[in-house]
């Protein structure tokens, strides 16, 4: 194992899960990849932070208040964050099309490969599918 730190991209699913509590198992398993770690350098995107504030303010069955939303956004900022530009979105069509994936999971991907990530959390990719660069590990699944 090299000495270096990979970096690992991390969805938006895993980070709402580690604030919901409607299933304690999936929020204990994301609090745990999710947690800060020697080595462990996480990084995320300007459309996961604004995905993550939609989804935990409108679509939990108790949803964060807006306050504590935009404070655990503010918190995630402070990340390895890698900004969605033209190019990200123009790469990201081009790859919805070659992996057949939607144009918002692409551009997942290509944050992560810009980022220097192989690896990217997510539970709305295949577990173990490989796009471009980066291989896509869930970390929900029953054999982790």
């Amino acid at each position: 194992m090299s000495s270096m730190t990979e970096p690992t991209f991390v969805d938006t699913n895993v980070w709402v899960y580690a604030v919901d509590g409607a299933d304690p198992a999936k929020r204990d398993r994301a609090l745990e990849v999710t947690a800060p770690a020697p080595g462990r350098d996480l990084v995320v995107s300007t459309q996961v932070l604004t995905e993550f504030y939609a989804v935990v303010t409108r679509e939990l069955a108790i949803p964060v208040s807006v306050e504590d939303a935009e404070a655990m956004v503010r918190q995630l900022a402070v990340l390895p964050l890698v900004t969605i530009d033209a190019s990200i979105v123009v790469s990201a069509i081009a790859g919805s099309r070659e992996w057949q994936i939607s144009v918002w999971d692409a551009r997942i991907v290509r944050a992560a490969e810009v980022a220097g990530c192989r690896r990217v959390l997510s539970e709305d990719l295949a577990d173990g599918a490989t796009y471009g660069s980066v291989v896509v590990e869930n970390p929900f699944t029953q054999t982790r």
